[in-house]
């Protein structure tokens, strides 16, 4: 199937204000999880101390991503985006942008030899280009948060990323503080209309802006000052003017990432196929042999349906004992099954020929339940 290499769209982001300070060493802090961070060293070169404390903690996310073609049928794309780890067993913070729309997330180290591991959505705020991952992994390096709310103009940071989805790791970058609180209007054409309206445009308030270069594939990384906290989220830059980035204020992100760790989103099933419902039309002209079911469009590289043989332009007409007679069919059977479970499906071949495999789902990359 082909690839797409589509960077994470290109919108500026910030969110309202909230208390929770993920963090912080106050007593009233989160007790998530008791982390350290070493000292910088004070020997090193300012950036360069700042790179060594973050950088083992930014992540590169790449998701692959269903696009319709010009034909109505399906293919697999792939977007780029950054993301940084919060705590040490695996939870993720990034953009919403980077991750919409995805049937398949993928969460890679900075090492020299990056690790890579599947991530799922465990909570976020779309409406506020914000997503919280999880992977399964443990002992990771994390990052300390800051404090945004105590910013001033000309304070220098510090920007981390996988500009342009460039080989070789990730990007730094160095800049001041250019503005505080500001209001940012962007046009997002993958923001759904539920999000965004029926413009799909997206509004965000007190954004910071920075003149720290930040391009496509930036999107989710850290915004980070002298002593190495997260002081925003790296959104993108603006294509119209030079020298302008923009971040999510860290504090507006706080409580949705706290929140996303002591009520994480559960873990749904998942069959890693885009499909639409089986036509009269859409059976005559592929001789599909049946008129009802869910016409298999795409399927996601190396998901659940294609490790079991399932592939493009078979219907699928069962699911376990549950008769499908459309694509919403599946959807709601799925939803009744459980992410390792091991089911029969039933699917049918162009000629009306059927056969029956046995799949073990897997788990949604991002739970409709995200708002």
């Amino acid at each position: 199937m082909k690839k797409l290499l589509v960077p994470a769209l290109l919108v500026a982001i910030a969110t309202s204000a909230c208390a929770v300070k993920l963090g912080d060493t106050s007593s009233d802090a989160p007790a998530a999880e008791a982390a350290s961070f070493p000292a910088l060293d004070a020997g090193k070169e300012p950036v360069a101390a700042v790179v060594q404390r973050v950088l083992p903690a930014v992540v590169n996310v790449t998701t692959d991503i269903f696009q319709q073609d010009q034909y109505g049928g399906a293919q697999q794309g792939q977007g780029v985006g950054t993301g940084f780890i919060v705590r040490s067993d695996g939870v993720v913070v990034t953009n919403c942008h980077v991750v919409e729309g995805a049937s398949k997330i993928t969460v890679s180290t900075s090492e020299a030899t990056p690790r890579e591991f599947n991530a799922r959505a465990i909570g976020g705020d779309c409406e506020h280009d914000l997503a919280v991952l999880k992977i399964d992994a443990t002992g990771l390096p994390t990052v300390q948060l800051g404090d945004s709310g105590s910013l001033m103009l000309g304070q220098r940071v510090v920007a981390l990323g996988y500009a342009l989805a460039l080989e070789g790791g990730p990007t730094v970058t160095t800049g001041i503080v250019s503005a505080l609180d500001r209001t940012i209007k962007a046009q997002d054409p993958n923001c759904s209309p539920d999000v965004c309206g029926t413009e799909q445009v997206r509004t965000y308030s007190d954004v910071i802006q920075t003149d720290a270069a930040i391009n496509h594939g930036n999107s989710g990384g850290p915004l980070v000052d002298m002593q190495g906290r997260v002081v925003g989220i790296n959104s993108a830059g603006d294509d119209s003017a030079e020298n302008i980035g923009f971040a999510i204020a860290i504090d507006s992100a706080k409580d949705t990432i706290a929140m996303s760790q002591t009520d994480p989103l559960a873990a749904t099933a998942y069959l890693g196929v885009s499909t639409q419902s089986v036509s009269a039309a859409l059976a005559q002209q592929f001789n599909l042999g049946v008129d009802q079911g869910a016409y298999v469009l795409a399927t996601t590289v190396d998901g659940p349906a294609q490790a079991a043989g399932i592939e493009e332009g078979v219907v699928i007409v069962r699911v376990a004992d549950t008769e499908i007679a459309s694509a919403e069919d599946l959807g709601k059977a799925l939803e009744a099954l459980e992410p390792g479970q091991r089911v029969s499906v039933e699917i049918v071949t162009n000629g009306g020929a059927s056969r029956t495999v046995d799949v073990t789902l897997g788990s949604r990359p991002l739970p409709t339940e995200l708002p």
